[in-house]
């Protein structure tokens, strides 16, 4: 790793791509890191505006609106030896390098390190990269598991994998800086004050959503602290969450566990 490299400020920001994706583009000096490219053209255009020269990709599940746009940035690279860091548990074109939990991602052209995690539930394979030596703040990208006061939708895992996926991020220190993947969060907050309207810190966190949002500027990153205090996916022990869950489910406050599950169907009906 370059001592000049790693004395440059990290970069990071959000390429907008579809609707509402965000492909997260890593970035020291000249050197540059994307997280979960499903359009290449976004990307191309965001590398070449800022003069960056593209050193590795990252995928955290295979997704056609994470991975799709893989197969179009190697074939504008031929011979370069790009490398693509994506699931062990997952078939995705294009990846070099299977990762699976305990696993560790070192990127010397930014003069960052991931750790893995093993996330399954949004599907059997997502995996997530955490950082804690890239900035003063740990780094989280966890794609479609934990998104800003919501969850991903249970694609192919389980609720109780997707409950233990999430306790396992809600687990990490509380300044974890949180890159997920879509601009979802007005929409989950709309859900999450119908699960705890006297929440007074989600009430806080509405208002500057809402705000950000009006000036169409991106609602994240988030953070595990801020996560803990309002995403009712992660407040499932909580006696006010639980006795939400219950009115619509019979049961519901049986388990945290059955308090997910509850939660989780309310929400895909939301």
């Amino acid at each position: 790793m370059s001592g000049d490299v790693a004395s440059l400020p990290l970069t990071i920001k959000p390429v907008r791509a579809f609707r509402d994706n965000y492909v997260w583009l890593l970035s020291r000096g000249h050197e540059a890191v994307i997280v979960d490219p499903g359009d290449a053209l976004p990307v191309e255009t965001a590398l070449a505006d800022l003069g960056l020269t593209l050193r590795a990709i990252l995928l955290t599940h295979h997704h056609a609106d994470h991975v799709g746009g893989v197969p179009a940035l190697l074939a504008r690279r031929p011979g370069a030896a790009l490398p693509v860091y994506g699931p062990a548990g997952e078939a995705i074109d294009g990846v070099t390098v299977r990762l699976k939990e305990g696993d560790r991602v070192d990127l010397p052209s930014i003069a960052a390190s991931f750790e893995v995690l093993d996330i399954p539930g949004h599907t059997r394979g997502h995996i997530a990269f955490v950082s804690s030596d890239a900035t003063d703040e740990p780094l989280l990208f966890c794609g479609d598991t934990l998104f800003a006061a919501g969850c991903g939708r249970l694609f192919e895992g389980t609720a109780a994998q997707m409950h233990a996926s999430l306790g396992k991020l809600a687990a990490l220190p509380a300044a974890t800086r949180v890159y997920c993947a879509h601009e979802y969060t007005v929409a989950n907050l709309r859900f999450a004050v119908a699960v705890e309207p006297d929440n007074d810190a989600l009430a806080r966190r509405v208002a500057e959503a809402e705000a950000e949002r009006r000036l169409d500027r991106p609602t994240l990153p988030s953070s595990i602290a801020l996560e803990r205090s309002t995403n009712p996916f992660l407040r499932v022990a909580e006696a006010a969450v639980r006795r939400a869950a219950e009115r619509r489910e019979a049961g519901a406050a049986a388990s945290p566990l059955a308090t997910f599950t509850a939660l989780r169907r309310w929400k895909d009906a939301f």
